[in-house]
């Protein structure tokens, strides 16, 4: 993979088209991951999977993040912190050979790019509880060199 923040701002970009846009994965895979990517395979592999499970999960994403907004609503939320949120909740877990510290601070950095200025700490308060949340309910499954036995949040 040659830049995995890439394949995440593809994939970031393609959940923005079917969530806002109303195209579909189909499409948004087509026409933002693969012109975005082009030769960079397992990084379209990645922005995809990304995509799909985001995509997929959804719904079970936005009542968790409720559970961790206080006295606001999700549908309030502005659209790119929700979904830099939901798209890191996926990485979170369903892929187990990236560190959470990871995930996370990626996160923060698309926040501050996408969103709005208080986005970054924003986005990183959520997701520290989330993560909290995840853990747990023991969801945190990380696996390969340097990730066994890290399931705490100071990996």
């Amino acid at each position: 993979m040659q830049n995995r923040r890439a394949a995440r701002e593809a994939a970031l970009k393609s959940i923005y088209a079917v969530e806002v846009g109303n195209n579909s994965t189909q499409d948004a895979t087509k026409n933002i991951i693969k012109e975005s990517l082009i030769d960079d395979r397992d990084g379209i592999r990645f922005a995809e999977k990304l995509l799909l499970t985001t995509v997929d999960f959804s719904g079970e994403y936005d009542e968790i993040i409720q559970n961790h907004i206080n006295n606001w609503e999700v549908s309030r939320l502005a659209v790119m912190d929700k979904l830099i949120i939901r798209m890191a909740m996926s990485e979170l877990l369903h892929f187990e050979e990236i560190p959470t510290k990871v995930t996370i601070n990626e996160a923060i950095e698309l926040a501050k790019s996408y969103s709005t200025r208080k986005s970054g700490n924003f986005v990183n308060g959520i997701l520290d509880a989330v993560l909290g949340q995840f853990q747990q309910e023991g969801k945190i499954n990380k696996k390969g060199r340097g990730l066994i036995g890290s399931n705490t949040p100071n990996e």
